[in-house]
């Protein structure tokens, strides 16, 4: 995480922002290219946007209530792999909003979905990533029952997987055997 600004800003923000509703609540984080943002062809470089989707899961995870549970579990959110698709290019100073959001989960597997919006719905870049919390004490990850347990939420079954989530999570498993 390089971008020190944007995390206290954020961390200051989500006190104040509505709490939402585990599992399904949707965060929205606004922001804007600076010029540190930028590569040389003057669009947002993207090595940024995973940067940016740090704060968008530090959003979600804050406002679910699943932060303080974390500090004091000794629990760490996890990326384990993610894919990427860009369609529009972000320029100097655009404005964008970033969404995150669960779409479903497998075991201590937790598939997320990130979205760069312009505007109110015109998709810049979305991407789908593994994710997982990770007990330090345990040493090992946390199912999703427990999880939601720990912040107060019903446990309620993942919602079917997408075809684009399951090809994931079969590329994910794939690399894992490749590795010898």
């Amino acid at each position: 995480m390089n971008l020190w600004f944007r995390l206290l800003h954020l961390l200051l923000c989500s006190l104040f922002r509505p709490k939402l509703a585990a599992p399904f609540g949707v965060s929205r984080v606004a922001f804007r290219v600076l010029p540190n943002d930028l590569d040389s062809n003057l669009h947002m470089t993207n090595g940024r946007y995973w940067n940016i989707f740090d704060l968008g899961r530090l959003d979600l995870i804050l406002r679910m209530g699943l932060g303080r549970v974390a500090l004091r579990e000794k629990w760490a959110p996890i990326v384990g792999a993610g894919t990427i698709q860009f369609r529009r290019e972000l320029k100097p100073f655009q404005r964008f909003t970033l969404e995150t959001r669960l779409v479903g989960w497998v075991g201590t597997r937790v598939i997320m979905e990130q979205r760069v919006l312009l505007g109110e719905e015109k998709i810049a870049t979305r991407a789908l990533l593994v994710t997982g919390i990770y007990d330090r004490r345990q040493r090992r990850f946390v199912d999703m029952p427990r999880m939601m347990q720990s912040i107060g939420a019903a446990d309620v079954p993942s919602p079917a997987l997408s075809k684009a989530a399951e090809a994931l999570l079969a590329a994910d498993a794939a690399l894992k055997q490749d590795e010898g």
